[in-house]
């Protein structure tokens, strides 16, 4: 089993996987939620990453921006 210090670990399904030539931009649905991470083609070639393929997005970020439903970003 792999260890990890990351916390924020969200379980999720690959929706799309959108390859370029050198980064991929796959899309989850976690829960109710969407989100993309964009990682290198070779990443994602060698995770095999796929459409239905059940995954954990792991989010480790040094900012979080917040949109309001007014539209204020901070």
């Amino acid at each position: 089993m792999v260890k990890m210090s990351t916390r924020n670990r969200l379980p999720g399904t690959i929706t799309e996987v959108a390859k370029g030539q050198a980064a991929a931009k796959v899309s989850l649905q976690v829960g109710d939620n969407h989100m993309v991470a964009l990682i290198t083609r070779e990443s994602a070639d060698e995770l095999g990453l796929e459409v239905g393929q059940e995954v954990t997005a792991l989010v480790k970020a040094t900012d979080v921006m917040i949109l309001t439903h007014e539209g204020d970003l901070a």
